[in-house]
């Protein structure tokens, strides 16, 4: 299993996993990519299958990492996927394998990541991440944060992000450009909402110091409807449509 890093010298050239083929997903891979030229220099990982496929784990130092997560000396997960074909191959323990030796080797306390008890698209699986020594560390309603911990204290959430409302009643939409769906996904969000007639905030997280005051758990996207937390979960229009009925 032949797995590659991005680095500053090869991100123009390789695919970053999740949409590899979806043209209207386009100018948020670019966005996306952007972003991350950013985020390596800080440390930040995007480790993936030499492969066209969807195999990879990303994650950051969590002193840098934009989620409304805190603590020292620990590296955040924000994507760990592994999709279709490649399902069931050892790709996703390798990974994450790779994520906690890589750790240890920085010297760090320990790996976290975002998950609820109930699986969740977008978030990490709590049973896989179970099998391999993390245990849950802070809740935020049905969000937890689990953690492997080699030493020192765990990370918690913010809290501002346990807080789940906020003062408008406009539905509203925060996204950040880590994950290269959140734009189109905002884009479709705010027409359909403009031809309904429906009063639609979109506020982008275009800064670490956003990401960590978050109101509610995030971790690319939220979403609140009258002013209480809806969820994490990306809408394009048709699921806004069955949101709101």
């Amino acid at each position: 299993m032949d797995y590659l890093e991005l680095t500053p010298d090869n991100l123009e050239n390789e695919h970053i996993c999740c949409a590899i083929a979806d043209k209207k997903h386009q100018l948020g891979v670019d966005e996306k990519k952007r972003w991350l030229a950013a985020r390596i220099l800080e440390g930040h990982m995007f480790r993936k299958l030499d492969a066209k496929g969807k195999v990879f784990i990303e994650y950051a130092p969590l002193e840098s990492a934009w989620v409304p997560v805190v603590g020292e000396r620990y590296l955040y997960i924000y994507c760990h996927w592994v999709a279709g074909s490649f399902k069931g191959k050892g790709h996703g323990a390798a990974l994450l394998t790779a994520c906690v030796e890589d750790a240890k080797r920085r010297g760090l306390s320990g790996v976290c990541a975002i998950t609820a008890k109930k699986k969740k698209p977008f978030l990490s699986d709590a049973k896989f991440l179970g099998k391999f020594g993390f245990k849950t560390v802070d809740r935020a309603g049905e969000y937890e944060l689990m953690a492997l911990s080699f030493d020192g204290a765990p990370p918690r959430f913010a809290e501002s992000a346990k807080r789940m409302r906020i003062d408008s009643n406009a539905l509203t939409i925060y996204y950040s450009p880590q994950c290269p769906y959140a734009r189109d996904c905002a884009q479709q969000c705010a027409a359909y909402c403009a031809r309904e007639g429906i009063e639609l905030r979109v506020e982008p997280v275009d800064t670490i110091e956003k990401a960590k005051a978050m109101p509610c758990v995030f971790n690319n996207w939220a979403m609140f409807r009258d002013g209480v937390f809806v969820g994490t979960h990306l809408l394009n229009e048709g699921l806004l449509k069955k949101l709101l009925g």
